[in-house]
């Protein structure tokens, strides 16, 4: 397997890419003492602590193999005429990258190849809007002492953290202010610094992009620091989803969001691809049935069902969607440029091809939401999240056979913070360590002790309904 090598602060600066063979002989793993923890009451989860920081270290390593990846072909193919629409199939992998829609005719400067982009051990993973806002509210979360952060906290965390057009010292190609924003992220930036607080940010009423996939990239966070429990990771996640998304773009991210937090349940010693499936559809069950993301999610499941190759399940969904507007799903007729190629509705539609037809396999997902199509770092870097929580550092160490970078640079994208932004995935799952100690006290009502190896988190059961 070849890995595209290059520290992904001098790519995103310095456009300097090589590449390199790596076998899995070349990776010397670390051994991890086992993490037990006694049996825990029948309504009670035990998690050890060790564990959850291993899974969360997983998570920003595996988020971020799968973004940097899949920026390679980022808007490459979005439908339509011309070479756009000629979509990507899994012989793409390892050939030549094409243009993006605002590639001007240049293939990606990250590589020259559909291939995997990531950082060595002694180089640092770069910051993109897959990651940036979820660290600042993991910062937020974290220096406040409050996973449930309030509107006002949101927003003063963004007009700190997030560059005005102004004083941004980045440009565009263009030469034009770059401050890492887009569509709805963006306008709720804007609406912020004219003093209106989320939900409002997200309302369609203030922000015409509320229906974006900006809530999806930005919030899945929220169920990793809710293991086990969809319900008070939905809480957590209220807000921030609602920040820039309304109606059924939040339905979407509220999806991935109960995903994660279902996930501290996966067992990486048994079969994937089975319990990737029941937690997916445990999280379908929040989804309106009369609504277009529940329509996506039993058309995508029915297509895998059929046997047809993933390629041919993507095409369907971009003749269902965004040619015939099928099951409510109304982008086109918006008459949006790139026919809404970063709308919340079609990306999810393609996660579903990856995570389904990945079958468990954290490379094959990674890979089909690459070459799917639209915002495709997105639902890759949602998934290499997801797959980094189940498997933690070590897993996702084996899975490819080598080792990676801890180092995180928030400042590609972000300011203001400590250490010249220059922070560690160990660090980080500290922090999320913490937040959970702090869910458990505030939302759940069960502080622990402090010398515990592990947490006993109470079971989510179910509502009992009495006769009427």
């Amino acid at each position: 397997m070849t890995f595209s090598r290059c520290s992904l602060l001098s790519c995103a600066l310095l456009h300097a890419v090589f590449t390199r063979p790596v076998l899995a002989q070349d990776a010397a793993m670390t051994a991890v003492a086992p993490a037990t923890c006694q049996a825990a009451p029948a309504t009670m989860h035990s998690l050890h602590k060790r564990t959850y920081a291993d899974k969360v270290h997983g998570f920003w390593l595996g988020l971020s193999i799968a973004n940097w990846t899949g920026l390679v072909t980022e808007m490459d193919k979005i439908g339509g005429t011309g070479p756009t629409g000629v979509f990507y199939t899994r012989k793409d992998w390892q050939a030549k990258d094409q243009p993006s829609i605002w590639g001007q005719g240049i293939p990606s400067q990250l590589s020259a190849t559909i291939d995997w982009v990531v950082a060595d051990e002694d180089e640092i993973w770069g910051s993109d809007d897959d990651s940036d806002i979820e660290y600042i509210y993991l910062q937020l979360m974290y220096n406040h002492k409050q996973p449930l952060l309030s509107a006002s906290q949101i927003r003063d965390g963004w007009l700190a953290h997030i560059y005005q057009d102004s004083k941004t010292p980045y440009k565009t190609a263009e030469g034009k202010p770059e401050n890492f924003l887009w569509v709805s992220n963006q306008q709720a930036f804007d609406l912020m610094q004219q003093n209106i607080l989320p939900p409002f940010t997200g309302m369609p009423a203030f922000n015409p992009h509320y229906d974006m996939i900006d809530a999806q990239l930005t919030t899945e966070l929220f169920g990793i620091l809710a293991p086990f429990r969809p319900d008070i990771a939905a809480q957590l996640a209220y807000l921030p989803i609602r920040t820039t998304a309304y109606g059924e773009a939040a339905d979407i991210a509220d999806f991935y969001v109960a995903m994660h937090a279902l996930a501290a349940g996966v067992d990486p010693k048994q079969p994937m691809a089975p319990q990737l499936q029941q937690i997916a559809r445990q999280a379908r069950l929040a989804l309106p049935s009369n609504q277009y993301p529940a329509k996506m999610f039993d058309y995508v499941w029915s297509l895998y069902q059929s046997g047809i190759p993933w390629e041919a399940a993507r095409d369907q969904l971009y003749q269902r969607y965004q040619l015939e507007s099928e099951d409510g799903y109304e982008i086109t007729g918006k008459k949006l440029y790139c026919n809404g190629c970063f709308a919340a509705g079609i990306n999810f539609a393609a996660s579903l091809v990856s995570l389904f037809y990945g079958e468990g396999d954290m490379q094959e997902t990674i890979k089909i939401a690459v070459l799917a199509g639209w915002d495709s770092d997105n639902p890759a870097a949602t998934w290499g999240g997801l797959y980094g929580y189940m498997l933690g550092k070590t897993g996702v160490e084996q899975a490819f056979g080598r080792p990676f970078s801890s180092k995180f640079n928030i400042h590609r994208t972000r300011t203001g913070f400590a250490n010249q932004g220059i922070d560690d995935f160990s660090q980080m799952a500290a922090k999320a360590s913490a937040i959970v100690e702090q869910m458990l006290t505030q939302q759940l009502a069960v502080p622990q002790p402090a010398a515990a190896e592990c947490w006993q988190i109470p079971k989510l059961l179910p509502h009992k309904i009495s006769p009427l």
